[in-house]
């Protein structure tokens, strides 16, 4: 959705236009369903309680955008951000939510008004639960993950959204230090909800939760 107001200012626009665009896409990142290389900032930071980074909105992309360039730059995929006040709890990826798989449990970052409620997190979730996942929505300090890393705790890692589905973390950079996280391989968690949830996309799997919605059909 976009303002297309006929003016030039600093206010609301009293119109706008709202379109869905229908497209194929290929794998969202260049090295598809593979472990990506997460740079973690302890410089910038993407949102703070009481601005607008618990929307699906532009400014919340631009903020990102120059960390996300540097990291790149030092052969990152994406940001893991820190929360705003004490840089200590982790939020989300630049393009995802963010989870992690320590002993038995699931873990993501729970909803304060800074990170997105993504539509793929809430899946994620739902279908842990279903299989008898133990699920936390709480916050975690990356210094809680590092020490779960160290301690062989710490069994998987993903981002979860709309394009990527769920894509695994292989690599974290903290401090100037690199973190491998399972090896490096992606996690049989993070296996199994990436085919589940896109077999029941596809509508190649049962659907119990509602999740698909007919909005039309072909016609000769």
């Amino acid at each position: 959705m976009i303002a297309t107001e006929k003016a030039l200012g600093v206010h609301p626009s009293s119109e706008y236009l709202f379109y869905i665009i229908l497209c194929p896409v290929g794998a969202y990142y260049p090295q598809g369903f593979s472990p990506t290389k997460i740079y973690v900032s302890e410089e910038y930071v993407r949102s703070v309680r009481g601005g607008i980074g618990s929307c699906k909105a532009a400014g919340n992309y631009a903020a990102s955008l120059f960390a996300s360039e540097k990291a790149q730059a030092m052969g990152y995929t994406q940001v893991l951000w820190l929360d705003a006040v004490e840089m200590k709890n982790v939020e989300e990826v630049g393009t995802s939510n963010i989870f992690f798989q320590i002993g038995d449990t699931l873990i993501t970052p729970n909803l304060t008004g800074t990170i997105l409620p993504g539509v793929t997190r809430d899946s994620v979730i739902t279908l842990a639960k279903r299989w008898g996942i133990p699920v936390e929505e709480r916050p975690l300090s990356i210094d809680e993950i590092l020490e779960a890393n160290e301690k062989g705790r710490l069994k998987d890692a993903f981002a979860s959204g709309t394009a990527a589905i769920v894509s695994p973390v292989g690599h974290l950079h903290y401090k100037g230090k690199e973190y491998l996280i399972n090896g490096g391989q992606t996690g049989d968690l993070t296996r199994r909800l990436y085919e589940e949830i896109l077999q029941i996309q596809y509508g190649e799997k049962e659907d119990p939760f509602g999740w698909r919605v007919k909005i039309g059909s072909m016609s000769e």
